[in-house]
Order: C-alpha cells, then sequence, then structure tokens
C-alpha cells in the first residue's frame, strides 16, 4: 500500500461509525470499492474485498480522492460505486431506490427455500414480489430457483427502471417482469387471483414521525418513499395481508419483512385472521423477530377470499 492510500485508509478509520444495517462495510473494502470505482472498475464492497486493485494514474488518484471526501461527507457508498451485494448478486445501485441490505438477506433465504418447494416436480410456479424497489428480492429468485415465474412491482417508476436494468444486467429479463404500480394493483387480474405461489415484500416500514431521527445518510439519499411506513410504520403491511388473500394459492405463501419491534404485533394480526395460518417468525442474530411466513389456508373468509 502506497503512503497516499495508507494516509487515505487513516482518514476513514478515524471518522468511521459502524452503520447497523450495512455490516459488511468497513474502512478497508471500502477503500477498496472506492479504489475500483476511481479506476472505471466498480465493484461493491463484498466484491471489492476480493478484488485486485490495478494500479491509478494521476486522474483516477484525483477521482479517488473526491469520491472518498464524498463518502465522508456521508454520501453511500453504493450511490458513489453504483453497486451493492444481495444474495450473490452484484445490483446496480442508486438513489432510485433503497440500497439493498443484508438485513433483508433473512428474508431473501427463507424465499428462496419456499419458492423451491412450489416449484419442485416440474410444477410452474409464481412468485410475486412488492415494493421491488431495485428488484433485489425478485431477481435473488430467480437466480436461485429453477423454473419459477417471477414478478415485481413497485409504485415508483424509477424504481422499476433500475430494476428492469438489474434484470438486464443479470440475464435475467426473461425470467423476471416488473410492473409500476401501487402495490398489488399491477396484478389485480383472474390471472394472478388465487394461484401465487409465493407473495414477498420488504415494504416501507418506519413511521412517518421517526423518519427525520433516521441517519441522514439514508433520509437525506434515499427515496423517503422507500421507507416511509406511514402513522404506524404498518400501513402498507395491513394492507398486503388484507389482500394478499385474494391473489395467493391455498397452501401458497405470504412473507415480507418487518421494522424492529413490529414483528410479534404483526404475528398475532395474522393468527387472528383465518386466510392465513402457521405463521413463522424469522429472528435475526439478536433474537428479533425481522420476518414472517404466513401460509394461505384453505378456508375462505372475508375480504380475503
Amino acid at each position: 500500500m502506497t503512503a497516499a492510500s495508507e494516509r487515505r485508509l487513516r482518514t476513514l478509520q478515524a471518522h468511521w461509525q459502524t452503520a447497523h444495517d450495512k455490516p459488511e462495510e468497513t474502512p478497508e473494502n471500502t477503500l477498496q470499492a472506492l479504489w475500483s470505482a476511481a479506476a472505471g472498475m466498480p465493484l461493491s464492497a463484498v466484491a471489492a474485498t476480493a478484488a485486485v486493485l490495478p494500479d491509478l494514474d494521476a486522474d483516477a488518484e484525483q477521482r479517488l480522492d473526491a469520491l472518498l471526501a464524498q463518502r465522508l461527507a456521508g454520501v453511500p457508498l453504493a450511490h458513489l460505486t453504483g453497486r451493492q451485494h444481495f444474495l450473490g448478486l452484484e445490483l446496480l445501485a442508486g438513489p432510485e431506490a433503497l440500497i439493498p441490505r443484508r438485513e433483508t438477506e433473512l428474508l431473501g433465504r427463507a424465499a428462496i427455500e419456499l419458492a423451491r418447494a412450489a416449484a419442485t416436480h416440474g410444477r410452474n410456479a409464481i412468485a410475486i414480489d412488492v415494493c421491488t424497489g431495485s428488484g433485489n428480492l425478485a431477481l435473488a429468485l430467480a437466480l436461485h430457483v429453477d423454473g419459477l415465474r417471477v414478478f415485481g412491482a413497485d409504485l415508483s417508476e424509477d424504481a422499476v427502471a433500475l430494476a428492469r436494468r438489474n434484470a438486464a444486467l443479470l440475464g435475467l429479463s426473461d425470467r423476471v417482469e416488473f410492473r409500476a404500480g401501487d402495490l398489488l394493483a399491477p396484478f389485480d387480474d383472474d390471472a394472478f387471483h388465487g394461484v401465487v405461489d409465493l407473495l414477498l415484500c420488504n415494504p416501507p416500514y418506519i413511521s412517518s414521525g421517526k423518519v427525520g431521527a433516521m441517519p441522514e445518510e439514508i433520509s437525506a439519499h434515499e427515496p423517503r418513499l422507500a421507507f416511509d411506513g406511514g402513522p404506524l410504520g404498518v400501513s402498507l403491511l395491513a394492507r398486503l395481508m388484507q389482500d394478499g388473500g385474494r391473489f395467493v394459492r391455498p397452501g401458497g405463501w405470504l412473507a415480507f419483512e418487518v421494522g424492529l419491534g413490529q414483528g410479534a404485533a404483526m404475528a398475532r394480526r395474522l393468527r387472528n385472521d383465518g386466510a392465513w395460518d402457521d405463521v413463522r417468525e424469522l429472528m435475526d442474530d439478536s433474537g428479533a423477530v425481522r420476518a414472517l411466513l404466513a401460509r394461505r389456508s384453505d378456508r375462505v373468509t372475508g375480504e380475503n377470499g
């Protein structure tokens, strides 16, 4: 490492604050990722960790210092590199959608297992991912589950455009179809009613009143639409549980992420709703419920029937 690079690393270390939502980022791989971006070879922090870094010419050294200054000013690393790693995927990232988080991999891994079970024996299984953002969950399903038909939707046209670019980058455009619209509205026709094997969602779940207290790195750079969940933070979750039963087939699954402290109440709500059974709570390493799974029951009740 050159003297200049050692200086850059010491500067990062001196100002470093570990982000709980991006534990994979360290001063070392942040510098490596910025170095790769300055060299015109953009990589996520995860991918940059194992990368062999090229030599930089004088112009690239200046680009690296400019990127480092922006990172120290609070611009997310994924916005500077244009890349984020998620469940084995190297994705495009930008201000159009929420940056995929490692915490969402808990939901993603469970969804992959459910989808694999649904797609056994040559069955044409269907998965829908709403609030798809950059398409990370939908694309992970398509990559890891053979024969699965995957659809994604987001209210933001910009997010849908980014998801489509990710599908093209990964060679998955023929496996995943992205639509723009409000929650399940893009799929509200007979072709999807009662036939979906997996309905997946990583919704905005931060209560509106807490948005102002969020780290500026999130609130000032990522789209509010992607994290503001309304007055109580569960507005979309309530709609998803109410409307999802019209789409998920009996024996199919609803799976979604929840914010800290929301899991127990949402699980009770599912257990008290006759449309769902076999409710499962998924916990992170600290023991907090961060995702819920619920199987569509054979009973027909109320609006969910």
